[in-house]
């Protein structure tokens, strides 16, 4: 699926499956813990989903583990890999791996590094309108909520 982002950047959507390789730039987490959507508190753009950019020679879910644990200090045993999406700017062009994240703790801890630390939300909609992050409005991002909830992850 192609569509242009608020910024009119052309952005490539794809679904993939668990069995499909996995070698975006950059890692999304759809977190779910105790029948709740995990977020995490940006420090300037606000409330999220975690992730962020994969480290030279680091595997995308080794930076998926790392990502989300600086972030929010979620643990997880496994992350379903459900889509993937590249993004073309007059920059140059990204590639994100996307999780869906199943929660087994939240660890507490002193330092968030850019963030504020978890925060916990039913679904997108229940965040303030004040404190959501502008990327709670991509639509690659809320079309892999769609997917996470056609999947059977989330209701």
């Amino acid at each position: 699926m192609e569509f242009r982002d608020v910024n009119q950047q052309h952005v490539a959507l794809d679904f993939k499956y668990d069995s499909d390789e996995r070698d975006g730039d950059h890692v999304l987490a759809l977190p779910i813990y105790k029948n709740q959507l995990l977020f995490t508190q940006h420090l300037i753009r606000g409330i999220e989903f975690p992730g962020g950019k994969r480290e030279l020679g680091e595997k995308s879910e080794t930076a998926l583990k790392r990502e989300l644990y600086e972030e929010t200090g979620a643990r997880f045993h496994h992350a379903y890999y459900i889509a993937q999406y590249k993004v073309f700017s007059q920059k140059g062009a990204f590639t994100k791996d996307v999780y869906v994240v199943m929660v087994d703790k939240i660890d507490s801890k002193t330092d968030y590094l850019e963030t504020k630390g978890p925060i916990l939300f039913n679904s997108i909609d229940d965040i303030p309108h004040h404190q959501k992050s502008y990327l709670l409005n991509d639509k690659a991002i809320l079309k892999c909520v769609e997917r996470m909830i056609e999947l059977g992850f989330y209701q």
